[in-house]
């Protein structure tokens, strides 16, 4: 993982949930010029750790890719939930704050039809 490290180094520094970062800026940061596989295959940028050394790099940084623009030459590491139950960095909050509040209070039980009206009646009213 010699070369790839300094990527490593960088995600631990910055501290926030996302960082979107170009091509050009992850080999100014390694100091290495990406292999063309990253330059043209999408899948190169997956988080399977048996893809490539890089990919572990930025895995055992606790970061993830996504959005992952090979026409813009640009993706986003997003912070990975670990085993070891270290929380991510927090996120900078967009939008009400009781957004989602609510999550999780509702419970559908199996078999329940959401699309089926709840009153039998409802088509047959033409008043």
């Amino acid at each position: 993982m010699g070369k790839y490290a300094p990527l490593a180094e960088f995600l631990k520094a910055q501290g926030t949930s996302h960082i979107s970062m170009t091509f050009e800026e992850i080999e100014t940061v390694t100091g290495v010029k990406l292999p063309p596989k990253a330059q043209h295959h999408r899948a190169w940028w997956s988080n399977n750790p048996s893809n490539n050394v890089m990919t572990k790099v930025w895995l055992e940084a606790g970061y993830e890719t996504e959005q992952v623009d090979m026409a813009a030459r640009k993706l986003i590491f997003r912070h990975a939930h670990k085993a070891s139950g270290t929380p991510p960095p927090k996120a900078k909050k967009e939008g009400h704050p009781l957004f989602g509040a609510f999550k999780g209070l509702v419970i559908v039980l199996p078999d329940t039809d959401l699309t089926e009206p709840a009153d039998p009646n409802w088509g047959n009213v033409s008043e």
